[in-house]
């Protein structure tokens, strides 16, 4: 019997316990603990907007993910008040029935601030979490607020402003009592732990060496000790108490902006990240110094860079642009580069794009002993990868879908999803022996979950799709630009 079949097994084996012993509900983003692995079976293979449709149910949009409560389903999303503003629109929490999809209840939430917003981010784009009748949600035009089955509003907790370069893109998890927000963002970034029956924070921890990130937390139990929320931040994988959030162990090497969700096995960490075509290994440009920095392009000798100040043609002139990365760089928005916003500019451009397997657990810096192994071609910048039935799935743009023996990082086979060749928002989900990947035209493709895949079907939806869809009970979950399907045999 073969090593790879063997590791192949073992990980079956993991993988199927994992999806069984965790809320066989989708109640969070990307479903049980965040793995995107459901042990539905009699899933639908070919499907569409008049195929195998269980209900379907016109909904505003977001870009947020449908999770699962015991009789509900919970989303969220914004209308626009003026179409020729972007800026306006109002925010709400839906509740809709699961059985027939028929929306239940519609809860509007207030605008508090005014959230920075990037390329193709909304204002609803964090999905909610529930525990099976209550549901959590969070905006970044708003903050935390929880209502239960019915609606009614349980409490509330107004947050930010918040100053991350792309807008808010992670979600809120629930650990045991607590609900758990990450706010990785350019300045002041903290990790915030709320009483899910009451509102009131149990900690809060600052994070000054953390700066933008998109990504959601994964809750890990080691074989001994207390149970920790894993993080991919900017340039690190970090884990974090859950009974205090102190900080235990980090691993450094990670890309300078991270949006994924790690997958994982019972002892290693799976996590891809992209910040810049330039972060290429073998491919960074180089830096310089703050002070040699001052010298190229500080004219007026205020002591700082400032946006109009850059000008050249060579590669630092050029990513330094307006036009490229200056605004990624200047952290406090104020069109000019400090120290500070210099180390991060110099951060940024060392770090390098790839694909990790990362040992989970350990004490402090772990970066000498915990990287597996490294795959450092083109990956992803949105979708996560998939660990499912011994193999690990990743899909890139352009519908290029590549699967890992996750034992080494060896690619099995590598592909191009015929009729569906475009760009990808949505992570893989796996179930019934096989994986699912929804591109933003909204073409879902089936495949065969193996190492050496095959394509069972590709169904064309005809709406955009930026939302992981959910998996449960025989049922597929997804949601459209306008349209949230249920689709089933």
């Amino acid at each position: 019997m073969s090593t790879r079949f063997i590791t192949a097994l073992v990980l079956t084996l993991f993988c199927g316990i994992q999806a069984i012993a965790t809320d066989n509900e989708w109640s969070r983003f990307r479903g049980p603990n965040g793995t995107g692995v459901s042990n539905a079976t009699n899933l639908p293979v070919e499907f569409g907007p008049e195929k195998d449709v269980v209900w379907k149910t016109a909904l505003p949009p977001g870009h947020s993910s449908p999770v699962l409560a015991r009789t509900r389903i919970y989303i969220t999303a914004h209308t626009p008040i003026d179409a020729k503003n972007k800026s306006s629109y109002q925010l709400f929490v839906i509740a809709l029935d699961r059985k027939s999809g028929k929306e239940l209840w519609r809860r509007e939430i207030p605008r508090v601030h005014k959230g920075r917003l990037e390329n193709l981010n909304g204002p609803a784009s964090a999905s909610p979490v529930t525990d099976g009748e209550n549901v959590y949600a969070f905006f970044q035009d708003f903050g935390l607020i929880a209502f239960d089955a019915n609606g009614r509003e349980k409490w509330r907790m107004p947050l930010g402003p918040f100053n991350m370069f792309y807008g808010y893109g992670a979600s809120p998890i629930l650990v045991d009592d607590k609900v758990i927000v990450p706010v990785d963002q350019d300045l002041g970034a903290y990790l915030l732990a709320v009483d899910k029956n009451t509102g009131k924070t149990k900690w809060k921890i600052d994070r000054p060496e953390v700066i933008s990130g998109y990504s959601t937390p994964t809750i890990y139990q080691p074989k001994s000790g207390a149970k920790q929320l894993i993080i991919p931040e900017a340039f690190q994988l970090s884990a974090y108490s859950v009974a205090d959030g102190k900080r235990v162990w980090w691993v450094r090497g990670l890309a300078c902006e991270m949006k994924s969700v790690i997958s994982y096995d019972n002892e290693y960490a799976y996590i891809n990240g992209w910040g810049f075509p330039l972060n290429q290994p073998g491919k960074q440009i180089p830096t310089i110094p703050f002070e040699e920095g001052l010298k190229r392009y500080d004219k007026n000798k205020d002591g700082f860079v400032a946006k109009d100040e850059i000008s050249g043609a060579e590669p630092i002139d050029r990513v330094l642009s307006p036009n490229y990365g200056f605004d990624a760089f200047d952290l406090n928005r104020d069109q000019k580069l400090d120290a500070k916003d210099w180390d991060v500019f110099r951060a940024m451009m060392a770090s390098e794009n790839g694909l990790l397997a990362i040992k989970l657990g350990g004490a402090g810096d772990m970066t000498e002993k915990a990287i597996r192994w490294k795959y450092q071609r083109p990956v992803p910048q949105v979708p996560s990868t998939l660990l499912y039935q011994g193999s690990l799935f990743m899909v890139n743009d352009s519908g290029i879908l590549i699967s890992f023996d996750p034992a080494t990082g060896a690619v099995i086979k590598q592909g191009r999803l015929k009729g569906a060749i475009d760009k990808y928002f949505a992570s893989p989900i796996g179930a019934d022996g096989k994986v699912y990947l929804i591109s933003q035209d909204g073409t879902m493709s089936v495949v065969k979950a193996a190492g050496e895949w095959d394509v069972l079907a590709v169904n064309a939806l005809g709406d955009e799709v930026f939302a992981t869809p959910a998996i449960a009970d025989g049922k597929i979950y997804v949601r459209t630009r306008g349209m949230l399907y249920c689709f089933g045999k």
